[in-house]
């Protein structure tokens, strides 16, 4: 067996599921979870038309890992008209399975595992594959924390300069998860000059960028690159996925964009890896990408949700609206581990401990004391949720 295996955490949810062994919440309350992020809006009508209606000559060939050049005209189009980008569909662009399978794979790209000391970036607190890809591709994982007194956004500046020389990629997630920060420019400026300096990659996490809350969209990774003047987006991979812009998590359907040179060794990772996208899945992702108007629809519910729920839980709880996504990242009093264990059988709801989405480094674990809400069931269920938290709190004090 691969000895790297061992190096890995369990992940957040089995944690969650151990913490919650042997209780049988309350049953005067229904379950409401909020602990998982996976989208519950239900996946528009002209997706699973589209899904359908391919299923006659969709299954009968092999797809190519590179994608049919339709696709991949779709999406550079919608960066055309989300980022104002101008990119080649052929060269810069590649479709993948879902973000979490291309994160990994990425990771396994890039990294020389065979240098001593080399090392992945990654926020602090995270999404686990960061580490899990660094850990397998024979790199070590530098946690980089996040401050709570800019809105959870990462504090680059506390990187040594030791570890970025010993750097190899770096992940940079905005909108976060789960604090929801979303990255301005001259973070990206900074980044983008470290980069050159030490020759790391930057892979951009933008799988929540069509959910937020402001007038003004998220700021992109290439679409910084480009306001900088950096138009072969160099050493800089962005992605995103279909699942939470289009309520599609079960469809699996996402893409990569940036560097020409990246994306060909990633096509060739990913031909022996046997990542091709189905034609019928092609075909869904097409319509998908197509259309903006589902989207609009889609964020306008979560900013109805979000409008209504956090006002309910703030006198309670050190919570706040965030820049974007479809997390709310919650001060509480004490263990984030006893609060959702307690919270669970006396009230039968289901929040993700904090802790368990970060991990110790320096010191200090940033995720303790809080924990994650993910908004994602219905407006009147997520309002219930957040009406039996109010009611633990201060049954609690």
């Amino acid at each position: 067996m691969n000895p790297l295996l061992q190096k890995l955490q369990p992940y957040p949810f089995e944690r969650l599921r151990q913490l919650f062994a042997g209780i049988t919440p309350n049953p005067a309350y229904r379950p409401i979870s909020l602990g998982i992020g996976e989208p519950k809006h239900a996946t528009p009508d002209f997706i699973k038309q589209a899904l359908a209606a391919a299923l006659d000559t969709g299954l009968t060939g092999y797809p190519a890992t590179a994608g049919e050049p339709a696709l991949k005209e779709a999406m550079a189009g919608w960066l055309q008209r989300r980022y104002g980008l101008a990119v080649n569909p052929a060269t810069q662009i590649l479709p993948v399975n879902g973000s979490r399978e291309a994160l990994f794979a990425l990771t396994q790209t890039v990294v020389d595992g065979s240098k001593p000391g080399a090392l992945v970036l990654c926020p602090n607190p995270f999404y686990q594959i960061y580490e899990g890809g660094a850990l397998l591709a024979g790199a070590e994982p530098y946690y980089v924390p996040s401050d709570p007194s800019r809105n959870f956004a990462v504090d680059w500046d506390s990187v040594p300069p030791e570890v970025w020389a010993r750097t190899q990629l770096i992940f940079a997630c905005s909108p976060g998860n789960p604090t929801g920060a979303v990255m301005p420019l001259d973070e990206w400026k900074k980044l983008f000059e470290l980069s050159d300096r030490y020759g790391f990659v930057i892979a951009s996490d933008e799988c929540y960028s069509e959910i937020y809350f402001r007038d003004e969209p998220p700021l992109g990774g290439l679409e910084a690159a480009l306001k900088l003047g950096r138009t072969d987006f160099r050493n800089l991979i962005a992605l995103t996925s279909l699942s939470k812009r289009s309520n599609v998590p079960g469809l699996r359907s996402g893409f990569v964009a940036g560097d020409a040179a990246i994306i060909k060794a990633f096509l060739l990772y990913r031909t022996y890896h046997g990542s091709a996208m189905s034609h019928v899945v092609q075909a869904a992702s097409i319509a998908a990408w197509n259309d903006e108007q589902h989207v609009v629809e889609n964020r306008n519910q979560y900013r109805q949700k979000f409008a209504a729920v956090t006002p309910i839980l703030a006198p309670v709880l050190d919570v706040a609206l965030p820049d974007a996504a479809f997390y709310l990242w919650a001060g509480v009093h004490g263990s984030d581990t006893e609060f959702a264990r307690e919270l669970y059988a006396l009230y039968n709801v289901t929040v993700l401990p904090g802790s368990y989405l970060a991990r110790e480094a320096r010191g200090v674990n940033p995720g303790a004391g809080r924990v994650r809400m993910a908004l994602v069931a219905e407006t009147a269920e997520c309002v219930e949720a957040a009406e039996r938290i109010v009611q633990f709190v201060k049954s609690r004090n």
